[in-house]
């Protein structure tokens, strides 16, 4: 090939040569290409870019150029659309959904649902959010541009449920919990550090942990909460400055942090050197009793980042958060959510503000616990009668769901899928767990079924799918 050779016709030569390599082989680098082709370096950086827009190539900067189709080039004329390049292009940037995807896939019509993890649409105060849609969507400013931090009024009504002497400035409005949970461990651990979690614990945040590229390490509980001598050794051993973890009506066990418990856990974690992470997604969610003050309103060197949403106790589709933190990792944070959204959108946020600032919330709050105390009553009844040798872990006194521990030998997923085949969803319990789990359990909820009928029968059609197991080896 002499000197006036076209860029084109370098590139049909190299589409032969890529067609006879395996996807990430190395092509033969530029100086060698205007060797072997007697082209210049302009000719053949030409001919690369036209392979690496049909996908037939992957350049990396200081690397080279690689192959990336698998068995053939594209048509670069049209034919069927062939991705395989992307395989060499995406390396390993894997983000694991395994814990948060069902399985099973969607549930079929009539399923019992027993797994779900928001309220009922009866349990809803529909009226109330569309009233406040409404209201919201009537102000002159709706369709603004909302802070990036979020509407002042809004933090500050965030700021008064947490309490103690958090201010509107220490809270970033967000767009549900899990959106804050992301936030917070993009911001506050490194790719590669570890992150203390109990164990079990909740698996949307294991999978926001591992998608930030965080190493979820587990720290037992017991009746009373995360044990404080493993936490302190697990700080230790591990290096980790990051705990991630639910004081309050704990998902999926219920359990709630003692008094004593909230205190060694925030001076163990100083002595470390290391955040709190609270989710306190259940703040809304207690059934009747006195709900425990969070751990932020009695920090006061800022080690606890708290995370409270709007979405559990009200819909699915509220989807509003708050962060609340001090010092540098606010503005840290503040700077991802920045990076990431811009803002919160300001329609939302209005609608959230007219619920949070209407009498009719604290009724709806009060009502919604009488409700789910009852039909944790009813479900766990149920299950003891429906599912003999099965242990409770306890009856919460918030939350959403009861902690079931299986009789021995019961393989938890195997049941999932033959419950869901008898019409009842529940969630396996080796979903919550960080690593390999003790026990065999099952996440059983009493929230997003209908009524209490729903709950029994659920209950009967579980027992069933164990006894259709047949004996099992002890």
């Amino acid at each position: 090939m002499n000197d006036s050779s076209t860029s084109g016709e370098l590139a049909d030569s190299l589409r032969a040569l890529v067609s006879r390599l395996s996807p990430g082989d190395r092509l033969p680098s530029s100086r060698e290409l205007v060797k072997e082709y007697r082209v210049g370096p302009a000719t053949v950086a030409r001919a690369i870019a036209a392979l690496a827009a049909e996908g037939a190539v992957v350049t990396r900067p200081g690397s080279g150029t690689f192959a990336a189709q698998l068995g053939r080039l594209r048509d670069a004329v049209g034919g069927d659309t062939d991705t395989d390049w992307q395989t060499v292009a995406l390396t390993d940037r894997a983000v694991d959904t395994h814990l948060i995807a069902d399985p099973l896939g969607p549930p079929p019509a009539g399923t019992i649902t027993l797994d779900g993890g928001y309220v009922h649409r009866s349990l809803q105060p529909a009226r109330a959010l569309s009233a406040a849609l409404a209201r919201a969507a009537r102000r002159p400013d709706a369709w603004d541009r909302a802070p990036a931090g979020g509407l002042m009024a809004l933090r500050t009504v965030f700021a008064r449920i947490v309490g103690g002497s958090v201010a509107p400035e220490d809270v970033l409005v967000t767009a549900g919990g899990q959106s804050a949970l992301s936030i917070a461990f993009r911001a506050i651990a490194g790719p590669g550090s570890p992150v203390l979690v109990e164990s079990p614990t909740y698996p949307r945040a294991l999978a926001a942990a591992r998608a930030a590229g965080l190493r979820p390490v587990p720290v037992p509980l017991d009746a009373d909460g995360l044990r404080p001598e493993m936490l302190a050794d697990a700080f230790a051993m591990t290096g980790a400055r990051l705990l991630y973890c639910q004081p309050t009506y704990q998902n999926p066990t219920g359990t709630v942090l003692t008094p004593e418990r909230r205190r060694q856990i925030l001076d163990v974690a100083r002595a470390s050197g290391a955040f709190v992470l609270e989710d306190d997604f259940a703040r809304h969610l207690g059934h009747g009793g006195a709900v425990p003050r969070p751990l932020v309103a009695d920090d006061r060197d800022g080690t606890v980042v708290h995370v409270t949403s709007l979405t559990k106790p009200a819909a699915p589709s509220l989807r509003i958060g708050a962060l609340v933190a001090r010092g540098p990792v606010m503005e840290r944070m503040r700077a991802v959510r920045l990076v990431d959204d811009f803002f919160v959108t300001r329609p939302l946020q209005e609608t959230a503000l007219e619920v949070l600032s209407s009498p009719s919330w604290e009724r709806h709050v009060r009502s919604l616990g009488t409700e789910l105390r009852e039909r944790c009553a009813v479900l766990a009844a149920a299950v003891t009668r429906e599912i003999p040798g099965a242990t409770l872990a306890g009856l919460p006194t918030g939350g959403l769901h009861l902690w079931v521990r299986l009789p021995p030998g019961v393989d938890d997923t195997v049941l999932t899928s033959a419950a869901r085949q008898r019409g009842v969803a529940v969630s396996a319990g080796s979903r919550y767990f960080a690593t390999e789990p003790p026990a065999a359990h099952l996440r059983i909820g009493f929230a997003a079924t209908a009524d209490h009928a729903e709950l029994t029968e659920g209950a009967r059609r579980l027992g069933a799918a164990l006894t259709g197991l047949g004996p099992k080896d002890g």
